[in-house]
């Protein structure tokens, strides 16, 4: 008998376990590169998004946006992604990848590869298939229908 048996009967018990699994082995992948889950995933939304606002850098990635802003002074800090002004809103701030950033990007979603491969070691395609359609259900039935997360420019 495990101390958390009255725990594992819970699906959101057993997804929550897994998560720091997940995020422990993910984050000492990225640690060689200077990056953590949070910020290589601000660089990948932006460096596939050009030009999006922070704003919608927060929507997507569910970050508080005083968070984001510290998050972004990081990334910026270290030449790896750049503010403007939208080209289409010159009140509001574009996010790009620098070609720095972009690279590192690649170099580092290498490796995430890699980490996911082994993360779901034992799983058939079909299986991890399966895996991630029952895990977008889980968090499309806790999203209410009015907020869904979408990229606009504006």
């Amino acid at each position: 008998m495990q101390g958390d048996d009255p725990l594992r009967e819970f699906a959101g018990y057993a997804m929550k376990r897994a998560f720091n699994s997940v995020q422990a082995d993910l984050n000492a992948v990225l640690t060689r590169f200077e990056l953590r889950m949070i910020t290589f995933s601000i660089l990948s939304v932006v460096a596939a998004n050009r030009g999006l606002s922070q704003s919608q850098v927060a929507a997507i990635l569910d970050i508080e946006r005083p968070n984001l802003v510290l998050l972004l002074d990081e990334l910026e800090g270290r030449g790896l992604l750049s503010r403007g002004r939208s080209l289409e809103d010159r009140r509001t701030v574009a996010l790009v990848a620098t070609a720095k950033g972009t690279r590192l990007r690649e170099k580092a979603a290498r490796a995430v590869r890699d980490h996911e491969a082994r993360m779901t070691a034992g799983l058939s395609a079909a299986q991890l298939q399966s895996l991630l359609a029952m895990l977008r259900r889980i968090e499309s039935n806790g999203r209410s229908a009015d907020e869904p997360v979408e990229i606009s420019r504006a």
